[in-house]
């Protein structure tokens, strides 16, 4: 652009001059009478008619130079208007790549603002989980605690106290209220059924859902489980910290039942209890839909 603006600027300067030169200069005649005049001289014999020749050509080749000249700045005005209308196209593309650009730059700001609340969100829920686990393990660690308080002598004092006596307990998970869900949890808990039907003997102890044998016989121990889907409901009968049996529910939606039972032989001593696995889920409410039974069938010396 700016070497166009030049160029003009020289055509018009060099015009100026050659017109200052004629205007200012030797009229047309006057040219022709100095030709002459120099051809007198110098050619003393032409004629009148090559003198009239000489003139026509300088006419026409000074209206030739001149046409040129014009035609030449038409087309470099014409070029320096389409670089115009370009120009202004440019400048239009450019503010609305501004206008793009400060809107992308609005939705990168706000998607950063969107991550760090994901990140707090996340944050806290570790935080939450983490206080969970830690609340679990402590609950774990105060049962196990209580199982391991059962010293010899208290076991011999139970043993004592129900060696004439019939075992048989049934018990539920919730004492009162509508309707709870138990689970799921990131680790295995051990069911605390409170609701006691029966207790006969009082081997069974509400407090830690744990059955401990006061004889050495063989008992029989069931199970049942209510869940609502989509989650799955479970629970396992334990016996001394192993796994003996499951009860397992699985479906898309509605309540999911399921039960099993087992008999076992136990020493004095054996303690017996129900855990909810992690990652499952079971659901009670005053009709006692939850439930763990045992009873002696038969004491073995």
């Amino acid at each position: 652009m700016k070497g166009l603006v030049c160029l003009l600027l020289l055509l018009e300067t060099f015009v100026c001059v050659v017109q200052h030169q004629v205007d200012g200069g030797l009229n047309e005649n006057e040219i022709s009478q100095q030709l002459r005049s120099e051809d007198g001289r110098q050619n003393p014999p032409q004629t009148d008619t090559l003198r009239d020749e000489a003139s026509t050509d300088s006419q026409q080749n000074y209206h030739l130079f001149f046409t040129d000249i014009h035609a030449a700045l038409r087309e470099l005005t014409a070029t320096v208007t389409e670089q115009k209308v370009n120009i202004r196209e440019l400048t239009a593309t450019v503010t609305e790549q501004k206008a793009n650009i400060r809107e992308l730059t609005a939705t990168v700001t706000e998607q950063k603002t969107i991550n760090r609340e994901l990140t707090a969100t996340v944050t806290e829920q570790k935080a939450n989980i983490g206080a969970l686990e830690t609340q679990l393990r402590d609950e774990m660690n105060k049962k196990n605690d209580e199982i391991s308080n059962l010293t010899l002598s208290q076991v011999e004092e139970l043993r004592k106290e129900n060696r004439d006596r019939e075992i048989a307990f049934s018990a539920s998970l919730m004492q009162s209220g509508s309707g709870v869900y138990i689970g799921p949890f990131t680790t295995d808990i051990t069911l605390t059924y409170r609701n006691v039907f029966t207790n006969i003997g009082n081997a069974y102890n509400p407090i830690t859902g744990i059955f401990t044998a006061p004889l050495k016989g063989a008992y029989m121990f069931r199970v049942s489980v209510f869940g609502i889907g989509p989650t799955a409901a479970a629970a396992d009968i334990y016996k001394n910290g192993e796994r003996v049996v499951v009860a397992r529910a699985y479906q898309d939606k509605d309540g999911l039942n399921s039960s099993n039972g087992v008999v076992l032989i136990l020493e004095v001593g054996d303690v017996v209890y129900v855990r909810l696995p992690s990652g499952w889920r079971i659901f009670d409410d005053q009709n006692n839909r939850n439930s763990f039974s045992g009873f002696l069938l038969f004491p073995l010396r």
